[in-house]
């Protein structure tokens, strides 16, 4: 969806994960990854796709941002994309960020850091709960909050954006 929005507005897009999983899937140093992440929040627009929480990304985004998107989808649509999507990957040997690729051992893995699709699950009530108190806390009243439930309003919202 973020990459979406970018595109359809014609502004620079930054994918989160793409910053953070270094080669072999190590983490980048959190000081270097909220450097790099101001940085390119500094541009006059762009699109930040991520949830990064833990790492001090959400206060450094959510400052400059104007205005912010919670893809809130129920957690049945959200498993049924992550597995597509984890299944797809595996299978094509999709090269991710920085030559990772999700592997089929991941699958079994039963810590949620190494399993998508565990994290997925176990991190979605929390998630979930992040957000909304953000969502609703007046720290945040520059920014406009906009929650989207539903594939459909997803799909309504990209399409009422304005081409760039």
């Amino acid at each position: 969806m973020a990459a979406a929005i970018a595109s359809r507005l014609g502004i620079p897009h930054l994918e989160l994960d793409s910053v953070f999983h270094q080669p072999n899937w190590a983490g980048l140093p959190t000081e270097e990854f909220v450097a790099r992440v101001a940085e390119f929040t500094e541009q006059l627009a762009w699109v930040v796709d991520g949830n990064y929480t833990s790492h001090g990304i959400t206060d450094v985004v959510w400052d400059r941002a104007d205005t912010v998107v919670w893809l809130d989808l129920p957690r049945s649509e959200a498993m049924r994309r992550v597995v597509r999507r984890t299944l797809r990957r595996i299978r094509d040997r999709e090269d991710l960020w920085n030559g990772n690729r999700e592997r089929w051992t991941n699958l079994l893995d039963p810590r949620p850091e190494g399993n998508i699709i565990l994290w997925t699950w176990t991190r979605f009530a929390e998630v979930g709960e992040k957000y909304g108190r953000r969502f609703a806390d007046d720290r945040w009243a520059h920014v406009a909050r906009i929650r989207l439930r539903t594939p459909a309003e997803v799909e309504a919202f990209v399409d009422s954006l304005p081409s760039g």
